[in-house]
């Protein structure tokens, strides 16, 4: 599977954005990462477009642009359901084609992630990938034979936006999601989820990587920080399981990063999924392999696969 032009990704994500051209080979000739404007719709597309006219400088000849968005095009071709929520409500689609000169594809960020692990990742090979991102936020995306699932209402992998299963009143916070509900599963398995719960139980506010670092330490509040949310992951995921039954679930985001999940999630899951106790759970759970890039080579993988090539005079 790869593109017979170049073709160019992009992962908008909530604090920085990521570009990256791909060869005909599938090998990255270009990239370039950039802050993403905070709040600022205008001068997001601004900083979109101008990464595009710096690759086309790089490359010199026409390519198919992907862009992977922190939620979904509804069928009004207004963004919807995105947590960087300047975007909601807007026509990014149509804004970056007439800022770029061409036309863009535009997916969710976790559906490129899919794409990308199912096509050269971790899911290579695979019949059904699940793919999380545990960043920010957490969405998921899901790749069948290779090809994104995303239904009438691009739904399809909304993961973070259902409650947790099997939660427990006074074991389990239920949380204001941005969304408008509460309880959500972002709410406490996503990187701010981790952070909220630590500072929920604690009263001290610690991002993630500094929960992490200091349970590795030996600091016990941490590492039970780490525990309620490797079983919070266990169960969401279990739920999963259930539903779709996926051959691999690929992690990405930030929290991807923390390898024990690798072990006490799928140690945990068991007792949540349905015939479990009488059948061994084969579904495997891997780090993304191509890493926080996976979202990048996705988009660009889609963009690819829409067949859109430049349609203005390169510049």
């Amino acid at each position: 599977m790869r593109p017979a032009r170049p073709a160019l990704g992009i992962d908008l994500g909530g604090t920085k954005i990521e570009a990256a051209l791909l060869a005909s080979d599938g090998s990255q000739t270009w990239h370039q990462r950039v802050a993403t404007p905070a709040g600022d719709y205008g001068a997001t597309v601004a900083v979109l477009a101008a990464l595009v006219a710096r690759a086309r400088t790089a490359a010199a000849v026409p390519f198919s642009i992907g862009v992977g968005t922190p939620g979904a095009v509804a069928a009004s071709g207004l963004m919807k359901n995105c947590n960087s929520t300047c975007l909601n409500g807007m026509p990014l689609q149509a804004d970056l084609e007439i800022a770029c000169g061409q036309p863009v594809v535009l997916a969710n960020d976790a559906n490129c992630l899919a794409l990308s692990e199912a096509t050269d990742g971790a899911g290579a090979g695979a019949a059904v990938v699940f793919a999380a991102i545990l960043g920010t936020g957490a969405g998921a995306g899901i790749a069948v034979h290779g090809r994104v699932l995303q239904g009438p209402h691009r739904l399809a992998g909304e993961w973070g936006h259902n409650p947790l299963p099997w939660a427990e009143a006074g074991r389990d916070p239920v949380f204001d999601c941005y969304c408008g509900q509460r309880g959500c599963i972002e709410t406490l398995v996503s990187g701010s989820g981790l952070a909220r719960d630590h500072e929920h139980v604690t009263g001290q506010a610690l991002p993630g990587e500094a929960i992490a670092q200091r349970a590795t330490q030996g600091d016990p509040a941490c590492r039970a920080t780490l525990d309620r949310h490797a079983r919070r992951l266990a169960q969401a995921l279990a739920a999963v399981i259930n539903l779709l039954d996926p051959d691999v679930i690929v992690l990405g985001g930030g929290l991807s990063r923390l390898r024990h999940l690798y072990e006490q999630v799928p140690a945990l899951w068991s007792p949540w999924i349905f015939g479990a106790g009488s059948d061994a759970v084969r579904t495997r759970l891997l780090p993304a392999r191509h890493g926080d890039a996976s979202g990048v080579r996705g988009a660009a993988w889609l963009g690819r696969a829409a067949g859109v090539e430049a349609t203005a005079p390169l510049r």
